[in-house]
C-alpha cells in the first residue's frame, strides 16, 4: 500500500491530503473508483480499486463518454472530459483495466464494455484520467478572465483553469470553444466568471452524435437520465428542420434513416414523431409514450443541418465516392463468431496477395491471422456486390520498430491467403494502388491528393464508401501543433480553414492518402495514423509516409 493510502475498510472516506476523490461510500455492486493525481477534487488520473489492490486504466478508447460514467460514478456533475497519455502523472501499481468503451449512460465503468481485469497491452504512460467541470449555480466552475466584470464574482481559490473563452453559441461543450491551454491564463481570482443558467424551456436536451462534424449525426434526445435513440418510422425532412433549429441551426436541414451515422447503444426512446417542421423543439411532435416502438437500432434517425445540395454529385469533392472509383480500397474486417464480424480498418491493395494498412490496426485483438478477413471490391458495407470478395490472411508483418505506445513506424502488411500473386482477382472493381518512389515528394509530384474510406473507427456513419479531397501541409505546421510526436517518417495533411475543415474523418485508421501523378496513376502516399480529434481546428490529420518504407515493403513483398 502506497504511504499516505488507506485501506479499502474506510469506507466514505476521502483522502484530500493526496487529491484523492473515491467511490467507496457507493454501494458494493459498483467498482471503487477515485482520482489521483489532479490540482482539486474534481480531475485526476483515473485508480479503480480490484482484488485488493488500486491499479490505473489504460488509455485505449478512452473518451468523454468513459470521463461522463467515472464522473457520475464519483457524484461529480458538469462537463466530463477525457485525459490520455498520461495527463495526471503516471500510476503506480498494476495497470487493471483496459479498452473502456462506455456509451455515456451507465451508473458506473463496472457496467462498460471493457477488457478482463489486468488484460491489456499498455504502461503507465497510457494511464487515463478524467475532469469533472462543475456547472452548479453555486460554484464558479471556470476562470476565463476578462469575460466578465471584476465586480461580477466574490473570487475563488485554487488553480485558474481556463483564459481567453470564445464561444461561437453552437457548441455542445465548453471544451469545444476557442479558448488557451488548459491552465495558461494572465488572471487573478478577481477575474473569476460565475453563471446562472435559466433554460428557455423544459424539452428534453438532444444531440448528434458520429457525424463527419457537428452539424450532423444520428440524433439522440436525454429521457429519464438515459441517452436514447430514435426510430426512423416516419422521420423526415420536417423532423430534421425541428432538430436542427432547436440545435441553433437555421440553414437547410435532411433527414437520414436506416442508421445513416451508425447504430447507437441504450435505449430506443421515440418512436413515430410527426413534427409539422414549426414546432419550437423535438419534445413536441412526439406523440406517443416514451419507450413504445417497434425498431432496432438499424433504424436509429439522423439528421445533416446546414445542408448544402451538391451541383454535379459526381465530381465532389468530399462525400460519397463514385462505385467502383477506388479499386485498391479494401476493408481490414474483424472476424466474428457469431456474424460476419465488422469493420476494423482500412487498407491499400498494393498487388494481388499483399495489403498495406496501420499497425495500430492490430493493437487491441493482435497479429493472430484468424482474427482477420480482408474485403476486396466492396462499396455498400451491408450489401453483397458483384466484385466483393472476402480473403483470409496469411501473414500479418509489422514494421520492427513500431511501439504500441508510440505513433511512429505505424505500417503493417497483410499478406493474402492465396497462391502467389493469384489472391484478390483483379477487375474493374479490383485493381493494386502504385507505391511511391523512395523518399519522393508529393508535394511538389502529386498535389490531387484524396482520402477514402467508410469513416468506421469503431463508431460507424457511413455505410457506402466515401472519399475527400486533402490537401498536403508544410511538416512545420504538423510539427508547430505536434511538437516531437511529429517525425519525418510521417506526412501532415488535412484543410485547417474553418469552413472546409477536412481529416481522417473522412476516412478509416489504416487507409490510404492517394495522390495522383500527372497523366499517370494513383501513388499511396499515406496511411492514415493518428491526429488529435476529429475536424479539430489547427489539429490536421498525421499519416504514415509510405516513401519512407518502400525499401522495406519491398523487401518483405518481394514485388
Amino acid at each position: 500500500m502506497e504511504s499516505g493510502e488507506q485501506s479499502v475498510g474506510a469506507i466514505g472516506t476521502t483522502m484530500m491530503q493526496q487529491s484523492y476523490v473515491d467511490s467507496l461510500h457507493l454501494a458494493p455492486v459498483f467498482t471503487p473508483i477515485r482520482l489521483a493525481g489532479g490540482n482539486n477534487a474534481h480531475e485526476g488520473r483515473v485508480e479503480v480499486y480490484h482484488a485488493g489492490q488500486w491499479g490505473t486504466v489504460c488509455d485505449d478508447q478512452w473518451d468523454d463518454a468513459d470521463a461522463e460514467v467515472v464522473c457520475r460514478q464519483l457524484g461529480l456533475g458538469g462537463v466530463a472530459k477525457a485525459w490520455s497519455q498520461a495527463y495526471f502523472g503516471e500510476g503506480s501499481g498494476p495497470v487493471l483495466l483496459d479498452e473502456v468503451q462506455c456509451t455515456g449512460n451507465e451508473l458506473s465503468i463496472e457496467q462498460c464494455p471493457k477488457s478482463s481485469w489486468r488484460e491489456h497491452n499498455c504502461g503507465h504512460k497510457e494511464d487515463a484520467g478524467v475532469s469533472c467541470m462543475p456547472l452548479t449555480e453555486s460554484q464558479t466552475f471556470s476562470r476565463y478572465g476578462k469575460s466578465a466584470p471584476e465586480s461580477y464574482s466574490e473570487g475563488s481559490s485554487g488553480p485558474i483553469w481556463l483564459d481567453d473563452v470564445s464561444c461561437s453559441g453552437k457548441e455542445t461543450n465548453l471544451l469545444q470553444c476557442s479558448r488557451r491551454e488548459w491552465g495558461k491564463h494572465d488572471c487573478s481570482h478577481q477575474e473569476d466568471v460565475r453563471l446562472i443558467c435559466h433554460p428557455d424551456n423544459d424539452s428534453p436536451p438532444i444531440r448528434l452524435m458520429d457525424g463527419e462534424n457537428k452539424k450532423e449525426g444520428r440524433v439522440e434526445i436525454f429521457i429519464n437520465g438515459q441517452w436514447g435513440t430514435i426510430c426512423d418510422d416516419g422521420w423526415s425532412d420536417k423532423d430534421a428542420a425541428v432538430v436542427c433549429r432547436q440545435l441553433g441551426y437555421k440553414g437547410p436541414a435532411k433527414a437520414r434513416t436506416m442508421a445513416y451515422f451508425g447504430e447507437g447503444k441504450g435505449p430506443i426512446h421515440v418512436d413515430n414523431a410527426k413534427c409539422t417542421g414549426n414546432e419550437r423543439s423535438l419534445a413536441d411532435c412526439i406523440k406517443q409514450d416514451i419507450g413504445t416502438h417497434n425498431c432496432r437500432h438499424s433504424e436509429d434517425a439522423g439528421v445533416i443541418c446546414d445542408h448544402i445540395s451538391k451541383k454535379n454529385p459526381g465530381n465532389s469533392n468530399k462525400g460519397e465516392a463514385p462505385l467502383g472509383g477506388w479499386p485498391w480500397q479494401v476493408a481490414l474486417r474483424l472476424k466474428s463468431s457469431h456474424g460476419d464480424g465488422r469493420l476494423l480498418c482500412g487498407a491499400t491493395l498494393i498487388s494481388s496477395c499483399w495489403v498495406l494498412t496501420a499497425a495500430h490496426c492490430f493493437k487491441r485483438y493482435g497479429n493472430n491471422t484468424r482474427n482477420y478477413a480482408v474485403r476486396v471490391g466492396d462499396y455498400h458495407t451491408l450489401v453483397p456486390e458483384e466484385y466483393e470478395e472476402e480473403i483470409g490472411v496469411q501473414q500479418i508483418v509489422m514494421h520492427k520498430e513500431y511501439r504500441p505506445d508510440s505513433s511512429d513506424y505505424d505500417i503493417a502488411l497483410v499478406r493474402l491467403q492465396g497462391p502467389e500473386e493469384q489472391c484478390a482477382r483483379f477487375s474493374t472493381h479490383v485493381l493494386p494502388a502504385c507505391l511511391p518512389l523512395r523518399r519522393e515528394r508529393p508535394q511538389k509530384t502529386a498535389p490531387n491528393c484524396y482520402i477514402t474510406g467508410w469513416g468506421d473507427t469503431g463508431r460507424a456513419y457511413s455505410r457506402t464508401l466515401q472519399q475527400a479531397a486533402i490537401p498536403l501541409l508544410p511538416k512545420r505546421v504538423c510539427e508547430e501543433r505536434y511538437k516531437r510526436r511529429f517525425t519525418g517518417r510521417m506526412l501532415c495533411a488535412g484543410n485547417v480553414q474553418e469552413q472546409k475543415r477536412v481529416d481522417s474523418c473522412q476516412g478509416d485508421s489504416g487507409g490510404p492518402l492517394m495522390c495522383e501523378r500527372p497523366g499517370e496513376s494513383w501513388v499511396v502516399y499515406g496511411v492514415t495514423s493518428w491526429g488529435y480529434g476529429c475536424g479539430v481546428k489547427d489539429s490536421p490529420g498525421v499519416y504514415t509516409k509510405v516513401s519512407s518504407f518502400v525499401p522495406w515493403i519491398k523487401s518483405v513483398t518481394k514485388l
